[in-house]
């Protein structure tokens, strides 16, 4: 499973791990490249590219339908944040 750590910014919901190596190493153990994976979720393997490259990745349909094609689930951990800045509770 991928663990994703989150901040919230305003509504958008920002990805902190590294998103390319992620799919690439997915890629990799599934034998596929970012091209056939486009066109498995009817996408283009440009958008596919412009998704995982970003620096701030939102978790969007298309990243969602990528990840589950690889045969992957999104695990979303919440971890509260103490007044002097370390985690705390995870939820």
């Amino acid at each position: 499973m991928c663990n994703f750590n989150l901040a919230v910014k305003g509504v958008w919901i920002v990805v902190k791990n590294n998103v390319e190596i992620d799919i690439k190493v997915m890629c990799i153990e599934a034998g596929t490249t970012q091209a056939k994976l486009a066109h498995e979720i009817s996408t283009t393997p440009a958008y596919v590219n412009r998704v995982i490259r970003q620096k701030e990745t939102v978790v969007n349909k298309t990243f969602t339908s990528m990840v589950e094609a690889l045969g992957y689930d999104i695990q979303l951990t919440y971890v509260k944040r103490t007044e002097n800045g370390q985690d705390g509770d995870q939820r």
